[in-house]
């Protein structure tokens, strides 16, 4: 049973789609031989961003100073999409579909009754990173808009999230770390142009 303040009711997720939720854990549960992937890449799959975005900063090194600028505020603009995901998973405290739908085929094992399921927060980073590695290279970018999709669809797999979680968290993410990514493209270059000139500069250009 989740708490909620006296003014707040708790989101009803399954009201929204959890018909949808139960098919796709209907089918994860025909389909035990990729059950282990998906469950290892729903757990550590974030790692691949992290590999991309140093790809990233390497290519940057070669390239102008907007471009490591945007490098640079990308795990800036990740935590931000975070702390701003988790902001609206308090406002709305959304019970856990293990909690809602007790009875369907679960992967990841139920979390916590205060660990609250709407948005998600893997997808909200999976998609902070893709938005944010799109503006530095298209492909990089595409990569990790594929895994990020990949991630969303996991999240969902094993039982974690409602569609619509994950849902909203790439919205969240994508529009977080957009707005964070043009501001630093418009006032950053001019920085990254000064630690070039100074003990920075093997770590900022080729």
């Amino acid at each position: 049973m989740t708490t909620s303040s006296p003014t707040t009711q708790a989101l009803d997720g399954a009201a929204i789609d959890g018909g949808l939720y139960t098919d796709v854990t209907d089918f994860a549960h025909h389909t035990h031989w990729l059950n282990g992937a998906m469950s290892a890449y729903s757990a550590y799959g974030t790692g691949i961003f992290a590999l991309l975005l140093l790809a990233a900063w390497w290519r940057a090194r070669r390239q102008g100073s907007t471009a490591m600028a945007v490098v640079l505020a990308t795990p800036f603009a990740v935590v931000l999409a975070y702390l701003v995901n988790s902001g609206i998973k308090t406002v709305f405290q959304e019970p856990r579909p293990c909690r809602a739908l007790p009875h369907d085929f679960l992967i990841e094992a139920c979390p916590a009754p205060d660990d609250y399921a709407f948005p998600s927060n893997h997808t909200t980073v999976a998609f902070a990173f893709a938005v944010a590695l799109i503006l530095v290279s298209r492909w990089l970018g595409s990569v990790a808009l594929l895994a990020a999709v990949v991630m969303a669809g996991s999240r969902v797999y094993v039982g974690a999230h409602y569609p619509h979680d994950v849902a909203v968290g790439a919205l969240v993410g994508s529009v977080v770390a957009l707005a964070a990514i043009l501001v630093a493209r418009r006032f950053a270059p001019p920085l990254v142009d000064r630690l070039r000139d100074g003990a920075l500069r093997p770590v900022l250009t080729a």
